[in-house]
């Protein structure tokens, strides 16, 4: 197996997608952290490697991956079990919106560097805070909606997605900011993925560089 180096942050969301398709797949990684709040991302040395200075970034066999979801469906196309993309073109394709209604749509609109933004333009904490929750919450509240009347306990049925993979950091991150995110079936979603070894061992309070 090629050795993976996985840069990141215990608190990133995107970094957590990543570790989860990780620990799924029974995939070994060394990790290397940077403080986000501290800047360490934008170091030299750092962009270098990516030069979004965004986390994450994973080197494998040589190359530079960046970009999670990228990342996540190159370990499931060089590992493909458990796969995390339906086989049918359709369910694919639902996968993948969902997944990117959370990694491009909620997400960047509410992650440290547009909340700096934010208070550079003069919104204090509050306010700043406010429009992440806003943010979060309309967004869980669509990702709802496009899971509804789904069967099984996962997202798109009885095996774990994408999609899944996608929602659990996300609900992280709206706890942080006191979001809404009471919505039936995507607490019972969260509640299967909660008892997988995969998702547990990803947590971010569970990471070497936890604070």
């Amino acid at each position: 197996m090629t050795d993976m180096i996985l840069h990141g942050f215990w608190r990133s969301s995107a970094a957590w997608r990543v570790r989860i398709v990780m620990g799924l797949k029974g995939l070994d990684r060394t990790d290397r952290t940077y403080r986000l709040r501290a800047g360490e991302q934008r170091s030299p040395d750092y962009l270098a490697l990516n030069p979004q200075g965004l986390v994450p970034s994973l080197e494998v066999g040589g190359a530079t991956l960046t970009q999670s979801l990228a990342i996540c469906e190159y370990l499931d196309e060089l590992y493909p079990e458990p796969p995390l993309l339906p086989a049918d073109p359709i369910e694919r394709a639902h996968v993948r919106a969902f997944s990117q209604a959370v990694a491009c749509d909620i997400h960047p609109l509410q992650n440290l560097r547009v909340l700096r933004m934010l208070g550079q333009r003069g919104l204090d904490e509050d306010a700043a805070s406010d429009w992440a929750r806003e943010v979060i919450e309309t967004g869980i509240e669509a990702c709802s909606r496009l899971i509804a009347g789904r069967g099984g306990p996962y997202c798109f049925g009885d095996r774990i997605t994408l999609a899944d993979i996608c929602l659990i950091p996300q609900l992280g991150n709206a706890r942080r900011f006191g979001a809404r995110i009471d919505f039936p079936r995507i607490e019972a979603v969260e509640a299967a993925c909660n008892v997988l070894p995969a998702f547990a061992a990803a947590l971010p309070a569970r990471q070497p560089d936890a604070e």
